[in-house]
């Protein structure tokens, strides 16, 4: 017992010296963050975390609230709104390409008059599109394409049978079909997409995914068949405009807004999410009913003059991603690729090149 009491106050000796030699560093141990990976009890970890998450909660909450103020000092002295800071994303931290297109680019012009797609783009040649599928067939397969030709106006399905894809191709062309879309189906699932231009090219091997078909979306509608309106978005590069172009010559370039519909390919990413909706502009006004008087006759009306735009989506919907792009004609073996997507590619997330 004497041995250990000796000990314990040498140690109690030698702590209130080093405390009292070095008093700045044992406030700086104090004020030090504890972090939670620095915990190894589960129960004080998960304390400190959900404390850590709630002062954070509090600091934003003190943030948009003298955002705000400022804000509202600014309007009653009739200054411009302070600058708002531009939150960094992967988009606007994207590394730097080459081949965006700029808006004076003279030679990427010529090259769009000259292209594949220009006949169609410039209505000297009508849209029209032959669907069909891979050898073998999936049961979810005929179903998309049944909405896919509710998509595309001027489109036809042919069966795939045991035809070659090259024969397929001739008998395209002789038909005078601008396109030839092929859907490969791999389980039961459609799982790839091959959109070749007729009759010289080019191809486009994508890989579908994260397919929705129209019933299973809820609250669907059901599309007339009227030409869509097309929105293509963020289809900035060399390769993106080509991608989008060959995409927009499978539309009519005459849309009808009196059907209300917008086909939607948005690229980001370098993935295209495809949508399918239709709009309608409303005046925002209700009729509510008096609550003190429950007569019909005596119904408050409150007309708003804002307009509304509503949006009832009407599928499919699905994410495609490209793989390759060739020129001419479907030729595995022989053809020429203008670009390949390599694993090699995929180092940075901050590289895209659509």
């Amino acid at each position: 017992m004497g041995y250990n009491s000796k000990k314990r106050e040498n140690k109690e000796s030698d702590n209130g010296e080093r405390e009292d030699a070095n008093p700045s560093t044992s406030g700086v141990r104090k004020k030090e963050q504890i972090l939670p990976s620095m915990v190894k009890n589960k129960a004080k970890r998960s304390e400190i975390h959900a404390k850590l998450k709630h002062e954070k909660k509090l600091e934003k909450r003190k943030k948009l609230k003298s955002r705000d103020a400022a804000d509202k000092r600014a309007l009653e002295l009739g200054e411009e709104l302070p600058a708002r800071p531009i939150p960094r994303t992967i988009e606007n931290t994207r590394e730097a390409d080459e081949t965006v297109c700029k808006p004076g680019d003279e030679e990427l012009f010529a090259e769009l008059e000259t292209d594949e797609f220009s006949g169609v783009l410039k209505t000297e040649r009508i849209p029209k599109v032959l669907i069909t599928t891979c050898r073998f067939n999936s049961t979810r397969g005929p179903d998309f394409i049944k909405e896919l030709l509710e998509v595309i106006p001027n489109s036809a399905y042919r069966k795939r049978g045991t035809y070659d894809l090259k024969k397929i191709i001739t008998y395209a062309t002789k038909k005078d079909f601008t396109s030839l879309m092929v859907v490969h189906t791999n389980r039961r699932e459609p799982d790839a997409l091959l959109i070749i231009g007729l009759p010289d090219g080019p191809t486009a091997h994508f890989k579908l995914s994260k397919l929705v078909l129209r019933k299973d979306i809820k609250n669907h509608g059901k599309p007339t068949s009227h030409s869509p309106e097309l929105v293509l978005n963020n289809f900035t590069t060399r390769l993106g405009c080509r991608v989008g172009r060959m995409i927009q010559s499978l539309f009519p370039q005459n849309p009808e807004f009196r059907g209300r519909r917008v086909v939607t390919f948005h690229n980001q990413r370098d993935y295209i999410f495809f949508r399918h909706h239709r709009y309608v502009f409303e005046a925002k006004d209700k009729k509510r009913a008096d609550s003190k008087n429950k007569d019909k006759d005596t119904a408050e009306i409150k007309i708003s003059d804002k307009v509304k735009a509503r949006l009832q989506e009407c599928g499919p919907r699905f994410v495609l991603k490209l793989i390759s792009l060739q020129h001419g004609t479907f030729d595995p073996r022989g053809g020429e690729f203008e670009w390949t997507h390599k694993p090699e590619m995929d180092t940075s997330r901050r590289r895209f090149f659509l």
